[in-house]
C-alpha cells in the first residue's frame, strides 16, 4: 500500500513539472490585444478602426472605368440631290450648256424646255377710254395737235379703246417717240413693252459635291440674269 502511494504522488509530481515546464504545450490562453495581434497573419497591415469608422456603411468596390466611346464616324460630304439654273433663251442656252461642259456630269445632267414670254418690242400708247366713244374723242384731241400717225384698238385685249402711236424694236427708239409727241402736246401717252410667247430652258443637275457646286456656280455668274435653284 505504502508502494502504491509512492508511487502515485511520483507520478503527480512528475507531471506537474512536466506542465510546468512546458513539454506537454501551455493550457493559459492569451487574451490581451497585443497577444492575439501577434498570432494573426501579416499583423502589420492591420488597423484599428474608430467606433465611427466601424459603424460607417462599407464602401462599394470602385466602379470599372467607363469604356472609351468610339471616336464619332466623320460626317458623310456634302451633297446638293438637284441644281436647276434657268431660264434661259436659245442663244444663252447654247453658250451656257457649252460652259458646263467642263463638269463632265454625264446623264446627272438634263434640260428641260420652259414655257414663257419675251420682249418682242415696244409700243407708245395712250391707256384705254373705256369705250368707243372715249376713244373717238381722245382721236380728236390728237388731230388738233396735229398727231395724224396714231390707231385705235378694239380687239379683246386689256388696251382696248387705248390708242396706240407707234410700234418700235427698241426702247430707245419708243423713248424717242414719246419725247417727240410731249413737244407736241400729246401727256398722256407711256412707253410699255411687248410680249410674244418664247421656248426657253432649263438645266437641271443632280448629286453634286461641294466642288463641283461651286464651279457651276461660278460659271452661273456669267449669266447674271438667271437664277440658281433647288429643285426636286
Amino acid at each position: 500500500m505504502l508502494k502504491f502511494v509512492f508511487w502515485l504522488l511520483a507520478g503527480v509530481n512528475l507531471l506537474v513539472l512536466a506542465i510546468g515546464q512546458g513539454y506537454l504545450g501551455s493550457f493559459r490562453t492569451e487574451t490581451r490585444e497585443p497577444a492575439r495581434l501577434k498570432n494573426q497573419l501579416q499583423a502589420t497591415k492591420l488597423a484599428l478602426l474608430t467606433q465611427e469608422q466601424a459603424m460607417a456603411p462599407a464602401t462599394p468596390p470602385a466602379a470599372e472605368e467607363a469604356v472609351t466611346p468610339a471616336a464619332a464616324a466623320p460626317a458623310p460630304p456634302l451633297s446638293y440631290a438637284c441644281t436647276e439654273v434657268g431660264n434661259f433663251l436659245l442663244a444663252d442656252g447654247r453658250r451656257f450648256e457649252a460652259q458646263v461642259a467642263s463638269l463632265d456630269l454625264g446623264d446627272r445632267q438634263s434640260r428641260r424646255n420652259v414655257a414663257g414670254q419675251e420682249i418682242s418690242s415696244y409700243m407708245v400708247y395712250i391707256p384705254p377710254q373705256g369705250s368707243k366713244e372715249g376713244a373717238d374723242r381722245k382721236a380728236g384731241e390728237l388731230k388738233q395737235l396735229g398727231v395724224t400717225n396714231y390707231f385705235i384698238m378694239n380687239e379683246s385685249s386689256p388696251l382696248r379703246w387705248g390708242i396706240s402711236l407707234g410700234v418700235f424694236k427698241s426702247e430707245t427708239s419708243a423713248q424717242s417717240q414719246l419725247a417727240s409727241l410731249n413737244k407736241q402736246g400729246v401727256h398722256s401717252a407711256r412707253v410699255a413693252p411687248r410680249y410674244s410667247a418664247s421656248k426657253q430652258m432649263a438645266y437641271q443637275f443632280r448629286d453634286l459635291d461641294a466642288a463641283t457646286r461651286a464651279r457651276l456656280e461660278k460659271i452661273k455668274t456669267q449669266f447674271p440674269e438667271q437664277e440658281l435653284r433647288s429643285c426636286k
